[in-house]
């Protein structure tokens, strides 16, 4: 695969990451695409104009008002020219006047004004990627069609550490060329069913047994399945979290309603995937009123939960059954041994005792057991995770 012929429009915004942007023009090239750029005003004090005209063998553009570019409606011509719009470095800045509709300056004109695929990776200080503003304008953007890849996480130039940093030019490049060399997709009229996020189980009206989970996990394998060509239904714990676009979403609360959702949705469903951290347990009573404060001790009496994994497995017919395991030791071991015990088809495991993956990270580390093999899907983002996942599982349902 490569990039023959395509013309990809590529959009630089203010951030110290604009300095790799003459690589990823490079990188582009060298897989045979051409390049135009356009600079925002901030890119500007980042990298320079002529750096970028340099590698991409194009002139550079960077102003809406410029008389030599728009007597033929330059941007207009931007627009129709491209096979493909990335932006890297994406700033919290352009992301949020994206979100808004803004034609503020030649590069958002341009993405309005295209019908090509537009892909954002962002790379922002980590504080201002995890503003609720940021993840509410990223959500927005993703319903409307756009594509995140990124960010990653590690050390960044402020000197903190966490999610913001970009892709790397050859992530970047190399996700174009599997994007714009997409064949049949090999979930294509598969349906599948998922669960996300934790469960809650009242202790009274105004208290609940929870746990961690974001759901992060659960809707990155949504979205990704919604791009790989599945009909999707998410079946979700409470979570402050964006529907992804083309998925039907249904909210439950505790284990039994989300079980009562699994069953209700089951039928005709090629795959599920029990994503969800179910609670093992729930309290036995649940109090009609606030339990105040008053003894030193108190005692809750917990009953066991239904386990909507294994009552899935045991369906007859049943879907392509896939669990999760996050374990905190012996995680192969435990892995396996829930895989054989609930009859499951695939498991993903996880040591959620490392830092920066699993439960609220943004990241994480997969390994992937079956009967007999396994693979492992090595450390990043929670999109790149869910889609090597589902690549394997599409793998093993071409193979029945």
């Amino acid at each position: 695969m490569s990039l023959s012929n395509r013309n990809i429009l590529l959009g630089v915004s203010g951030g110290i990451a604009a300095y790799k942007a003459p690589i990823l023009v490079r990188r582009l090239r060298e897989q045979g695409a051409n390049v135009r750029v356009v600079l925002t005003k901030g890119a500007k004090a980042f990298v320079t104009p002529m750096s970028l005209q340099a590698v991409s063998g194009h002139p550079v553009v960077d102003d809406i008002l410029d008389p030599a570019t728009e007597s033929a409606m330059g941007h207009i011509d931007l627009a129709r020219w491209a096979d493909a719009v990335i932006i890297a470095p994406a700033s919290a800045n352009l992301i949020a006047r994206m979100a808004a509709g803004m034609a503020d300056d030649l590069l958002t004109t341009a993405c309005l004004a295209t019908s090509a695929p537009v892909y954002l990776a962002p790379a922002m200080n980590q504080q201002m990627y995890l503003h609720a503003a940021t993840q509410a304008n990223l959500a927005t953007l993703q319903q409307r069609g756009v594509i995140l890849w990124g960010p990653d996480s590690g050390d960044q130039a402020c000197g903190e550490v966490g999610p913001g940093r970009m892709w790397e030019p050859e992530a970047i490049a190399a996700a174009t060329v599997e994007a714009l060399n997409a064949g049949p997709k090999p979930l294509a009229g598969k349906k599948l069913l998922l669960t996300a996020g934790p469960t809650r189980e009242a202790l009274d009206p105004v208290r609940f047994m929870s746990n961690h989970s974001s759901g992060k996990m659960g809707f990155a394998l949504a979205e990704q399945a919604v791009a790989l060509g599945a009909e999707v239904t998410l079946v979700s714990g409470p979570v402050s979290l964006a529907t992804p676009a083309g998925v039907t979403r249904i909210d439950v609360e505790s284990a039994e309603q989300m079980l009562e959702a699994v069953l209700a949705a089951l039928p005709g469903q090629d795959i599920f995937i029990g994503c969800a951290a179910v609670a093992d347990y729930r309290p036995l009573a649940v109090a009609d009123n606030k339990i105040k404060k008053s003894n030193e001790r108190m005692v809750v009496e917990l009953v066991r939960n239904p386990d909507i994994l294994a009552t899935v497995a045991q369906q007859q017919p049943r879907p392509f059954t896939v669990g999760f395991a996050a374990e905190t030791d012996n995680v192969e071991q435990y892995a396996r041994d829930k895989l054989a015990r609930k009859g499951l088809d695939l498991i993903a495991a996880n040591d959620v005792s490392k830092p920066d993956q699993g439960f609220n990270a943004n990241h994480n580390a997969l390994t992937l057991y079956w009967a007999d093999g396994h693979k492992s899907l090595g450390h990043s983002d929670k999109g790149q995770q869910a889609r090597l996942m589902l690549d394997t599982i599409a793998d093993h349902l071409a193979c029945q």
